[in-house]
Parts: structure tokens; sequence; C-alpha cells
């Protein structure tokens, strides 16, 4: 199977990224003159988190200006694989399972013309308005997989958080001095997309429900810190997809739901849904079930995107 024939019609064997011998890493941003000081994206908030988030509430402009120089770097830190712990070998077996194929990193780290960098994303919100409520949890896979991969991350909203009872996370996990705001979060969010993409390639975005839920959010949020969505940004919305699944017996699915489609393909879940992270898990193994039944491409698929310029045409939802 060459890789020329995964990026251009078999999406489906992509999602090869919890390989039974892989080990996890996640981008630390941190300063080479202060050491001490480090942003963890996956595992914040953190206490030692609290030093460079004052430090950016008090000189934020200049943080994103010096994002992507010299003066910051991107480090690698390793957190043991769970695929090591014997605590979750059934977990693993069972996501295994629900693995098409297993494509070595070694092998992803060719050069291939890809057309683009995919990345599945979900958030946690304080509530359904993207007007008036805001970001709370942050998460992406990126569907190439290898060292880097994902990004996570909680967001401080500046207000309560009455829903709890969706997500899990309540005020005293968010509303704190050592997790960041989004404005904090925006310079370390686009310098891991950069790193990532393929130069003069179009980054995918792909969310559930992702038109009237994430992308307006997302759009807001870049609205208030005063900053463009860049325009090689494109969204995909996996919800229109999945109303075109059909059941064996030529009936379509009652619901299009995440929670439906992952017990309508079997995909186990681990860990809770309705944490950013587990549903991005859960969508990537989805996602790859959907292109496979409607025998979508990636250019296909791409066909099918939206650019965040197209809400100026079409209003955002209240």
């Amino acid at each position: 199977m060459s890789l020329a024939s995964i990026w251009s019609g078999n999406f489906h064997q992509l999602w090869s990224s919890l390989g039974s011998n892989s080990t996890i890493k996640f981008l630390r941003l941190s300063t080479k003159c202060v050491p001490d000081k480090s942003f963890d994206a996956r595992r914040c908030p953190l206490r030692q988190l609290t030093n460079v988030v004052e430090e950016l509430r008090q000189e934020p402009q200049s943080f994103i200006t010096s994002c992507g120089c010299h003066d910051w770097r991107l480090e690698k830190v390793t957190i043991a694989s769970t695929t090591n712990l014997n605590t979750h070998q059934q977990e693993i077996h069972e996501l295994k399972a629900v693995q098409c194929y297993n494509i070595q990193e070694s092998t992803l780290k060719k050069s291939v013309d890809r057309p683009a960098t995919i990345l599945v994303f979900d958030i946690e919100t304080t509530g359904f308005s993207h007007q008036n409520e805001r970001i709370i949890e942050f998460a992406l896979r990126d569907l190439i997989g290898g060292k880097n991969s994902t990004f996570q991350t909680l967001v401080n909203p500046e207000k309560d958080v009455l829903n709890a009872f969706v997500h899990g996370i309540d005020t005293s996990m968010v509303n704190r001095r050592d997790v960041p705001t989004f404005r904090e979060l925006l310079p370390v969010l686009l310098q891991y997309v950069r790193s990532r993409q393929v130069a003069g390639r179009p980054v995918l975005w792909v969310a559930h429900n992702g038109r009237k839920f994430d992308v307006p959010f997302i759009i807001k949020e870049f609205q208030r810190c005063l900053v463009e969505i860049p325009a090689d940004w494109m969204f995909v919305d996996t919800l229109p997809l999945a109303r075109q699944l059909m059941k064996p017996d030529g009936t379509k699915l009652t619901s299009s739901s995440l929670k439906a489609l992952r017990e309508h393909y079997q995909i186990p879940l681990v860990g809770p849904a309705h944490r950013a992270m587990q549903d991005v898990t859960t969508l990537c193994y989805v996602l790859q079930k959907i292109t496979f039944d409607l025998k979508l491409s990636i250019p296909e698929l791409m066909d099918r995107a939206f650019r965040a310029s197209d809400f100026v045409k079409l209003p955002l939802e209240k």
C-alpha cells in the first residue's frame, strides 16, 4: 500500500497513532532564558504554569510577537505510554480491536504529497451561545499521528461554569491563575498548528456538529482576541456526513449524534464522554468508518469543507 493511495483515496487507513509500541509525547513551550517557566498544553492546569500565565497577563502582546522566534522553543515532553501499564491492557486491547490498520510511524515520516493537515478537534463550553458563553476545554489530534500529535488544555473562561453536569468541568477547575485564558492560549495554539502544517497546504479541521457549534465558538474567541483565523484553515462538519449513513437493512440511523455513531460502529468508550480529548478520540474512529462507508477520499472531503470567512455570509446562530 503506497502512501499516495492513503492520501488520495483510502482515508480510513490513516488513523494510526495508538500503536502498541508508541510513546505519547506532547508539546511544551518554554523560554530559553527562563528554563523554569513552561506551558504544558496537555497537562494544564499545573502548578508550575502560574509564573508563565502571570507573565502572559502582564505582557500578552509581547508573547504573541515573540512566539515562534528564537526566544521561544517547542520542547518534547515524554509521558509514559498507557500501553506499558498492565492496568490498562484491556482498554488498549479494545482500542486496537477497532483499528483497521496500523501504519508504522517510521513510514509516515517519509516525504509524502499530503493535500492537507487534518486535525480532529473538540471543545467544551460554558453553554450553547457562542455570543455569551466561553470555551473551557480544547483538544485536537493530528491524524498523521506520530510524535506530538495531540494538543489538549483547559481554558479559563473568566466566568462561572453553570453546566458542569454536562462535561464534569466545574468553576474551580478553570477559574484559576494557572489556567490560561483563550487570549493567552491562542499564540501557543497557532504555533502548534504551524509546527504540524505541511508548507503551502491547508489545515483541515474536523468536528462533529462543527458548523453550528464548534466553529462559531472558535470564530468568536478569535474575534475577542482581535486575531483573524488563518485563511488556509478549512472546516469539515461530520454531522451531515453521518446523516447519509445507512443501516444494513437500508434504513437511516435513528440518531446522528457522536454517541449514536460510536454505538453504531461498536467503538469502545475509554474515559468519560463529553470531555474534549475523549470525544476527539471517538470522532477519529468514527471519521475513519464514515469515510470508508461513504467512499470519501481526502480531496472529496475537502470539497465539502467551509471557511471561517463563509460565516460573513452565513449568520452565526445565537
